[in-house]
């Protein structure tokens, strides 16, 4: 399991920039990585961010909170989250919402990719 942490906001301000006014095909944002999860982050901002993920099989996030809302969309495989006590399989095309302060956590099924989106409020 990887320990769950974001990029720092002006990190990677100058590649995200790259991606604006373009269309993207958001599971092509990331690629796959041997025995790791990768991730980029496309959007950073003090409204909040959008960040794609990449889990090899058997990768996943530690179990975490959030003191936001956090919008998971599944792009591609599947994979089991945990959220406040309840276990669910999610596939592509399947989003969840993980409650402000709700610990959760998700593990690779298979190969999968996800958005993240965090909106602070």
């Amino acid at each position: 399991m990887v320990e769950f942490k974001l990029e720092s906001p002006e990190k990677h301000d100058k590649k995200r920039e790259e991606l604006q006014g373009k269309v993207l095909t958001l599971k092509d944002v990331v690629s796959y990585q041997d025995g790791t999860v990768a991730s980029r982050m496309i959007v950073n901002n003090k409204a909040g961010s959008i960040t794609v993920f990449s889990f090899d099989e058997n990768e996943g996030l530690s179990e975490h909170t959030a003191p936001y809302d956090a919008v998971v969309t599944i792009l591609d495989g599947e994979c089991e989250v945990w959220v406040a006590g309840t276990t669910l399989q999610m596939k592509e095309g399947q989003t969840i919402i993980f409650p402000a302060n709700a610990p959760h956590a998700l593990s690779a099924i298979t190969k999968f990719k996800m958005t993240l989106t965090m909106i602070k409020g």
